[in-house]
C-alpha cells in the first residue's frame, strides 16, 4: 500500500533519511522531544489572532494563513533551514497540483524575529519531484538506511535507537 507523503516527510527527507525510515514505519519518537516540546509551545505561544493549522487531506499542514495566498510555517530556529524551505516547497507544489495557484510561502523564525519568503519555481517543482520519487523508493526499502552521524544527531529524538 503506497503511503501519501506528508510535509513532515519531505522534511525529514531532507534532515536524515533514517529518522523518515523509521517515522513512516510507525516509530515515532517526538513525544518525549524537548526539541519538539520546545517547538510547540511557540505554536501555541505565537500568532494566535490567525487561523492555524489548516490540514488539507493529512498531507499537508500548514501552520497559518494570515492573507490571501499566502502561507506561513513557523519554525522555532534557523538549525535546519534547508529542510524547512523544502517542506514550504512541498506544501506550494502539492497546493498547485491540486488548482491552487500564485501562492507563496513564508518561513516565521519568531524567536529570532526573522522571516524567509519561499517561491515555487520551475527548478523547484523538480526538486520536489525528485524528492518525491527518492521518499518512494526509500519508504519501499524493508530496513532503514545505514546510520551516517551528522551534527544534529544527538538532539534527535531518534538517537537513542539510531545511533546503537
Amino acid at each position: 500500500m503506497q503511503k501519501d507523503i506528508t510535509g513532515i516527510m519531505v522534511y525529514y527527507y531532507v534532515v536524515c533519511k533514517r529518522k523518515l525510515w523509521y517515522f513512516s514505519n510507525g516509530l515515532t519518537m517526538e513525544h518525549n522531544d524537548e526539541n519538539v516540546a520546545i517547538g510547540k509551545s511557540i505554536d501555541e505561544n505565537t500568532y494566535n489572532d490567525e487561523d492555524k493549522h489548516i490540514n488539507i487531506r493529512n498531507i499537508i499542514n500548514i501552520d497559518y494563513i494570515k492573507e490571501r495566498n499566502v502561507i506561513h510555517e513557523v519554525k522555532k530556529s534557523r538549525s535546519i533551514e534547508e529542510a524547512s524551505i523544502k517542506q514550504v516547497e512541498y506544501y506550494l507544489y502539492y497546493l498547485e497540483k491540486q488548482g491552487v495557484l500564485n501562492v507563496y510561502g513564508i518561513l516565521d523564525y519568531p524567536l529570532i524575529k526573522k522571516r524567509k519568503e519561499i517561491y515555487l519555481t520551475d527548478e523547484v517543482r523538480q526538486e520536489i519531484e525528485d524528492i518525491l520519487e527518492n521518499i518512494k523508493n526509500l519508504l519501499s526499502m524493508d530496513i532503514p538506511p545505514e546510520y551516517k552521524k551528522i551534527g544534529i544527531c544527538k538532539k534527535c529524538a531518534y538517537y537513542d535507537i539510531c545511533a546503537i
